[in-house]
């Protein structure tokens, strides 16, 4: 039987940095080889959800070295989530864009390929708008269905939904329900995962200790209230950057834009209108780097191995 050799603690626990921006602390890691250094960046951008942060990518990242890939991984929380400061604030696709323009200038240094979760493709969106010359290229793990990414949100009722219930105490007592452990089982079997069996221990006291501070819920809310809805098509028909979007072969919607439409479909859609876009379909549901990590760190290998040649 052959042996597995152990992950260093460089990658599978590296230490906690900080940095500075807009006047608020905010925290990332780098995920690296000792010694092995070599490729282009790869910056994370998690999801927003209970619990959520840069811990998010823990599975992928170990799996990136299993499999022999070398490039640093820099892994950040978003302002609002993880060890990051999460002030009282209604967060915007723009916000976390800055951020992260900010991060990827001055503490990652050059140009780097953004590997994204999920409806925070907005945030990876604005990032290319603001610093084209910094973005290489683009993975994204299931994105929303086209119908919903380019359809225009309705600012007026997004004011309303966070002015009048999430910043409020009744949203206080809704995110202490949600942040229970019965809950958060419950959401992932239904929204998250393919397969209930991967809804594991790991996950769940990962969101579980990721909601113990009540701060956390105003990024949460700032998703939930819809801020990031707007009509990105043109923005996405502008990007120069290679890009390719993975979904899953059950990946679903809670929204009613999309909600019902095939893998096949939601890749077409995204081929078609990105113009050095690829596509493909891979096992899993809608967190593929959690639950088809080796799957999905492969499809995302062989495309960073093409940008840095290409």
């Amino acid at each position: 039987m052959q042996t597995v050799p152990p992950i260093p603690d460089a990658i599978a626990r590296p230490d906690t940095q900080f940095y500075t921006w807009n006047g608020y602390r905010c925290a990332y890691s780098v995920h690296q080889t000792p010694n092995e250094i070599s490729g282009t960046p790869i910056l994370t951008i998690h999801p927003i959800g209970v619990g959520l942060s840069r811990l998010f990518w823990k599975r992928f990242c170990i799996e990136w070295y299993r499999q022999g890939n070398r490039n640093p991984i820099f892994n950040p929380d978003l302002l609002g989530c993880g060890e990051s400061e999460m002030p009282r604030i209604a967060y915007h696709p723009k916000d976390w864009a800055q951020q992260l323009q900010y991060f990827i200038e001055t503490v990652v240094g050059e140009p780097a390929i953004v590997v994204v979760q999920g409806a925070l493709f907005p945030v990876a969106i604005r990032l290319v708008e603001s610093a084209s010359d910094w973005v290489r290229g683009l993975v994204l793990s299931g994105p929303p269905a086209w119908g919903l990414i380019t359809q225009s949100g309705k600012p007026l009722q997004q004011k309303l939904r966070w002015n009048l219930f999430f910043d409020t105490p009744l949203g206080n007592g809704f995110y202490r329900y949600a942040r229970r452990e019965g809950f958060l089982e419950s959401f992932s079997k239904k929204q998250l995962f393919a397969r209930d069996e991967d809804v594991d221990a790991e996950w769940l006291g990962m969101l579980y200790e990721g909601a113990q501070n009540p701060a956390s819920r105003y990024a949460v809310f700032a998703f939930l209230a819809g801020f990031w809805r707007q009509d990105y098509g043109e923005a996405i028909a502008q990007m120069q950057q290679p890009v390719l979007a993975l979904f899953g072969d059950a990946a679903s919607g809670i929204s009613r834009k999309g909600k019902t439409d095939s893998a096949d479909k939601r890749v077409n859609d995204y081929v078609e209108h990105l113009p050095n876009g690829e596509g493909k379909v891979i096992p899993g549901r809608n967190v593929l780097p959690y639950e088809s990590t080796v799957k999905f760190v492969e499809e995302t290998a062989a495309f960073v191995r093409n940008v840095t040649v290409s």
